[in-house]
């Protein structure tokens, strides 16, 4: 049985450790180049190990995803040599502060909307036109079910997130006459390292692992993918509304 992601590229942020690393595994695994971009060398190294361990191939690119110019010579280079991008995974994250409103220093509260808005932005300005020459471009965006809670000290995380959602909807309904798709991901907890930073005195072990994830994650990038604009909250197994009936 031919593997439903061969030939494909997909570009997989924040992919040196947690849900990215896993997702770009679970990638690699469908057939999929990955082009697995983090700022840490040594994870990216790491997963490139795993990844050749399962006979596949990566494009390792350690960049810090506040380096806008980067991404914008990301995309060219991906360009000149691929011609077009089939799977984009802005997974990458910051969580900031958790502090009440008026204890969030400005410089924290620029570092999380940079990372977790702007640049998700800047990725779907410079990808756009290669997901537009793929046959079946999809985009996937890892949110939080915080950002539809408003909850006392989440706030930059929070706001950050919702952002990201109607970022994620606006370019779903800026493609919907094309042959790209574009949904957002709510994990719910994971066993992550953001996930023990929030919460230090949780058992991990009581969560999923991003690897269970990840695998829902890649069934949002297949080709026969054709829901747009959507939420799929992976605790509840579907897609949901994003405003529940009051």
């Amino acid at each position: 049985m031919p593997l439903p992601l061969v030939h494909r590229v997909a570009l997989v942020t924040g992919a040196s450790r947690g849900i990215g690393h896993a997702t770009a595994l679970a990638l690699a695994k469908a057939g999929a180049h990955v082009v697995a971009l983090a700022r840490t060398v040594g994870g990216l190294e790491e997963l490139d190990d795993a990844i050749k361990g399962l006979g596949g191939s990566a494009t390792l690119v350690p960049l810090d995803l506040t380096d806008y110019p980067g991404i914008d010579r990301l995309g060219l280079a991906l360009h000149e040599r691929f011609g077009r991008l089939d799977v984009l995974v802005g997974n990458a994250g910051i969580l900031g502060p958790l502090s009440p409103l008026d204890h969030v220093e400005p410089q924290a509260w620029d570092a999380v909307i940079a990372v977790n808005v702007t640049a998700n932005w800047r990725l779907i300005r410079a990808m756009d036109r290669l997901l537009k020459l793929s046959d079946a471009g999809r985009v996937v965006f890892v949110s939080s079910g915080i950002a539809s809670l408003a909850l006392a000290y989440w706030g930059p995380y929070a706001v950050s997130k919702a952002a990201l959602e109607t970022l994620a909807r606006t370019y779903a309904a800026e493609t919907a006459t094309t042959n790209v798709r574009v949904n957002i991901f709510t994990p719910g907890p994971m066993r992550t390292r953001m996930r023990a930073q929030a919460f230090p005195g949780e058992d991990p072990m009581t969560h999923e692992t991003p690897e269970k994830a990840a695998e829902k994650i890649v069934e949002l990038c297949l080709p026969s993918m054709q829901e747009s604009g959507k939420l799929y909250a992976y605790p509840q197994g579907r897609f949901v509304d994003f405003h529940p009936p009051s």
